[in-house]
């Protein structure tokens, strides 16, 4: 509803002051709404007229929140401290950076930045534009901007938060005046972001002069959303578990399918499915043994008491490890060997990155008390994983495509993949796995059905693809579809092959690239056939196509990008600056979305 039909519904105001009324709104952003809606409440509460009434003191502003989310995490905790500012009657607004205009930082007084970080120390995709920008220089001085960047990140990855440090840097180095210090927080952050709300809110309000904004009742949810989420999963039901890929195929690839039914739960492609899980048992018997534990000691996860075993198997992390498990193991041993790994940074990640925690306790045994080994040990996280269907076609399903991560130990031990291997191995048909919907607004289809696409999805980077094609069939839309597929052998490897080949055939599929890149001596990657198709490639560009790509962010995502890169310089007569100027162009216009991990 806009403003004129509030209007039509203003009772008691007669015919002349509500034309007034109509025109001093019109054009008002939201926030100057909020802003006008306190006053001529407060006005009502002095039983006061405008005339009589003082001026109000100007605003100065308000808070705007900016978030850069991977997973959801980060919009997570931005729309919980957007909550808290509201509570406390701060003027405020949120955005995902994808939908921020950078330029517009220059206009604001007061911004909360949250932000994950992917890859090699990498902004998420929403945030790259604006990132790029400040590290330039591009956007000047800053000098009017008050700001806090709260960081979330993995401490067992190198570059722990580096994307948060790099925000609060740069604006720090364009004059903005920072509110409180940075926050860095790792995968166990909740309660620390509560924390470091209330902190940066108590200085935004110092510094912040503006009416009370309007509060939306307590209580109101909006009609035909779940009650399930990331901290209350909902309780499917596994219908399929399939291997597609071959059996002599270096690769164990599942098609997993999920009932949704009775949990309201919905998504668009592009969206992710979460998945909550139990440690292998045996995983958690030789943990215990090696600790020199029973299970049954009790033990307090989050404030929760319950036996240690219990504790292992459903609220602890178990197949991740993080430094900081060598390093707190280093404190209770005398290990030298194992002290020296511990205080070389490079070391202890190269362990941490090649490890599970049962790896080190074998290689390095320590007896731990119950108490010891949780205070080693990180509280369990959902994996997420792309959902590789549209409920336009399969309704209450949702379906993904899981590669089983499984690797060998020196020893000859081979071990899995928490989540991986809780689908693929320890889950039968018919049994209850715990999901939630993660919505991922920078990776969606394009408004308009006539669009082009071109999609980039080697391995089980095809999942959100799978989806788009059967959406866009739903849908009857008209617009042209390419796809580039890679994997290692054809008739090991291709991954939905009869559907690929049905929606060619149908004419869905305007065109199928593939790169198996060990079916000869030359190894053959998308980013090959990408510069191969080059010039084609170009003109679905310059026709508007939007470009996809969705897989590895270390490796994949950016071999894809540097040619991609060289398409537009040679196709387009680019030198390689205008290249990525050409590049940011459709990054900003959501022409070009990436899905990396």
């Amino acid at each position: 509803m806009n403003s004129q039909d509030l209007l039509q519904q203003a009772g008691p105001l007669p015919g002349p002051q509500l034309t007034q009324l109509a025109a001093a709104v019109a054009g008002l952003t939201q926030s100057q709404l909020i802003w006008a809606s306190g006053y001529l409440y407060g006005l009502a509460q002095a039983g006061g007229s405008a005339a009589a009434a003082p001026a109000p003191a100007a605003p100065q502003g308000q808070l705007v929140i900016l978030y850069a989310s991977q997973t959801g995490n980060a919009k997570g905790v931005a729309e919980a401290i957007k909550a808290q500012a509201e509570a406390k009657s701060i003027p405020v607004s949120l955005y995902s950076l994808a939908d921020y205009k950078a330029k517009q930082l220059k206009k604001e007084s007061h911004v909360l930045l949250i932000t994950c970080t992917q890859g090699e120390g990498e902004p998420p995709e929403s945030a790259v534009d604006l990132h790029g920008l400040l590290k330039s220089g591009k956007l000047g001085k800053l000098g009017d901007l008050k700001f806090a960047v709260l960081g979330l990140g993995d401490s067992s990855y190198e570059f722990f938060c580096q994307a948060g440090k790099d925000f609060d840097a740069f604006l720090t180095q364009a004059g903005a005046q920072r509110l409180i210090e940075r926050g860095d927080l790792d995968v166990d952050y909740r309660e620390a972001a509560a924390a470091w709300g209330e902190a940066a809110l108590a200085k935004v309000a110092e510094t912040l002069s503006a009416a009370p904004s309007a509060v939306a009742p307590a209580g109101v949810v909006a009609h035909g959303t779940s009650a399930y989420d990331k901290f209350n999963p909902f309780a499917a039901t596994l219908l399929t578990n399939q291997k597609i890929t071959g059996r002599d195929s270096t690769k164990d690839i599942r098609h997993i399918e999920i009932s949704l039914e009775g949990s309201d739960l919905r998504y668009q492609p592009g969206d992710a499915l979460g998945v909550w899980f139990d440690n292998d048992a045996a995983l958690v018997a030789e943990l215990l043994a090696l600790a020199g534990l029973s299970g049954e000691e009790p033990v307090s996860v989050s404030g929760q008491s319950q036996p240690l075993k219990q504790a292992l198997t459903q609220s602890l992390e178990l197949t991740r490890l993080h430094a900081g498990f060598i390093t707190g193991l280093a404190e209770l041993s005398d290990d030298a060997g194992l002290k020296a790994i511990a205080a070389d940074k490079a070391q202890s990640q190269a362990l941490a990155a090649a490890s599970q925690p049962v790896e080190v306790l074998k290689r390095f045994p320590v007896t731990l008390s119950a108490e010891q080994l949780v205070g080693l040990l990180r509280p369990l996280t959902p994996r997420m994983y792309s959902i590789a269907s549209s409920q336009a076609e399969v309704e209450e399903e949702v379906h993904l495509t899981v590669g089983v991560v499984r690797y060998p130990q020196a020893d000859g031990t081979l071990r899995s993949g928490g989540a991986s291997s809780y689908l693929a191995d320890r889950l039968a048909e018919g049994q209850s796995v715990r999901v939630f919907v993660e919505h991922n607004d920078n990776f969606r289809l394009p408004a308009n059905p006539a669009t082009p696409v071109i999609m980039v999805g080697p391995g089980t980077g095809i999942a959100p693809f799978r989806a788009f094609m059967q959406q866009r069939e739903a849908q009857g839309d008209e617009g042209q579809n390419w796809l580039f597929f890679g994997n290692p052998h054809f008739t090991q490897d291709f991954l939905y092959q009869v559907e690929w080949q049905k929606y060619v055939k149908s004419g869905l599929l305007t065109r199928i690239d593939l790169a198996f890149s060990r079916d000869q001596a030359h190894k053959i990657y998308v980013q090959d056939r990408i510069r191969e198709r080059g010039a084609e490639l170009w003109q679905w560009l310059e026709q508007g196509a939007h470009f996809y790509v969705c897989g590895d962010a270390n490796r994949m995502a950016k071999d894809v990008q540097d040619a991609l890169l060289d398409v537009i310089a040679q196709h387009g007569g680019k030198d390689r600056e205008a290249a990525q100027e050409y590049l940011n162009e459709l990054r900003r216009a959501k022409r070009y979305q990436r899905d990396v991990y």
